[in-house]
């Protein structure tokens, strides 16, 4: 039985990582390509800017790159998110915090387990510390 477990766990393993690397090739064609779509949409926008058939002058060909580095850098806030990733890393890295302080103090879920049961209020931690990061890498 020790034996089956043993090597399940090892394909169960194998299978995780063939998975991981797969989602990380497709997340960076996606984004390889949103990235494409992006700047190529800004490009033809400010490429349309500039040929109007009239001389170009400094501040023509400024207000143009400015505008199209805006453009740029709002489509890639927009894209990636990096605000909510923020956030949802500070909430996770806040409730972890709660955990620890938690378990030291005894309180909370943990007020149950006195001296002596220290092993199975390390395990109800690292369980609920586990659940706060897997609903993490889900979002």
């Amino acid at each position: 039985m020790d034996d089956r477990r043993k090597l399940y766990r090892e394909e169960v393993t194998t299978a995780i990582e063939q998975c991981q690397a797969e989602s990380r090739k497709y997340r960076r064609i996606r984004n390889g390509l949103q990235t494409l779509i992006m700047i190529g949409s800004a490009s033809t926008n400010t490429i349309a800017a500039l040929d109007t058939g009239k001389e170009l002058t400094r501040q023509s060909v400024a207000l143009t790159g400015i505008s199209f580095a805006i453009t740029v850098v709002a489509m890639f806030t927009g894209y990636y998110k990096f605000r909510e990733r923020s956030y949802f890393l500070q909430q996770t890295a806040d409730a972890i915090e709660e955990e620890i302080n938690a378990v030291r103090l005894g309180i909370g879920p943990y007020r149950e387990y006195g001296s002596g049961q220290e092993d199975e209020a390390l395990k109800k931690f690292t369980q609920r510390v586990e659940d706060h990061r897997n609903e993490q890498r889900r979002r």
